[in-house]
């Protein structure tokens, strides 16, 4: 995911340059701390208690300069409109947001608003074409029936915002999307789909807090490259949306 970004980043901008960053549901910041580190102007934006307290956290025991670029406030996606001004961002960063949202066009629409011409807009979303593979794979032949009948916008998932990245499965309904869906919503407000990535296609199936194996290293390579292969890419647990504001 972090290797998808950079290289949409690396694609657009001019090498060097200082970018401004909004991360929309931060969580506990692990994405804007990275990217803050690189050198970029980095706001979070995050509406749990909990979730704000980590990451500020995280970010005290970082050198000062770093913390200089980085600023983090209370809110969530809708509110956009209210804190930033048009064109305010070079790149907008929505992560596992969609799937807590009913109505996620006029979110969609506020995030490609302060966009500047030119920005970078990246989503990850539950896979809405992909939702029977988990239990499939599970052996769970009633979860994955039940999946092919069950509403996208009602479906638990698994969220990645423990401490070192353990999935943990919360039980919440949560929605999915479809690639197809999303791609012409992405075009009717400015910011049309250049590139797409599958996300966990091979790892969906990890229970939670699973030890990390010994041969990680290969196996991020693996999803990497399924990630960005047909007809792979396609089943992935999640999706990696890249537009770009006109």
């Amino acid at each position: 995911m972090a290797r998808q970004l950079d290289e949409q980043i690396a694609g657009r901008f001019p090498v060097g340059q200082r970018l401004r960053v909004l991360d929309v549901g931060m969580g506990r910041g692990a994405q804007a701390l990275r990217l803050a580190r690189l050198g970029h102007q980095v706001t979070g934006l995050e509406q749990d208690a909990t979730m704000i307290a980590a990451a500020r956290e995280a970010l005290s025991r970082e050198p000062e300069g770093i913390r200089e670029r980085m600023r983090i406030m209370e809110g969530d996606g809708r509110d956009t409109g209210v804190h930033f001004l048009p064109g305010s961002f070079d790149v907008v960063l929505c992560h596992r947001v969609l799937m807590h949202v009913q109505e996620p066009d006029p979110v969609l629409a506020g995030l490609a608003r302060v966009l500047a011409p030119g920005g970078l807009l990246s989503l990850l979303v539950r896979n809405a074409d992909a939702l029977a593979m988990r239990p499939g794979l599970a052996g769970d032949w009633a979860g994955a029936l039940s999946a092919f009948d069950t509403p996208a916008h009602h479906l638990p998932h698994a969220r990645t915002d423990s401490p070192g990245g353990t999935p943990v499965r919360l039980g919440l309904d949560v929605r999915a999307d479809r690639r197809e869906t999303l791609t012409a919503t992405l075009a009717g407000i400015g910011a049309p789909l250049q590139a797409w990535y599958g996300v966990r296609v091979f790892t969906d199936t990890a229970e939670d807090g699973a030890e990390v194996p010994e041969d990680l290293e290969p196996l991020l390579a693996a999803e990497e490259r399924a990630g960005r292969t047909d007809p792979y890419r396609s089943v992935a647990a999640l999706l990696h949306l890249c537009g770009v504001r006109g």
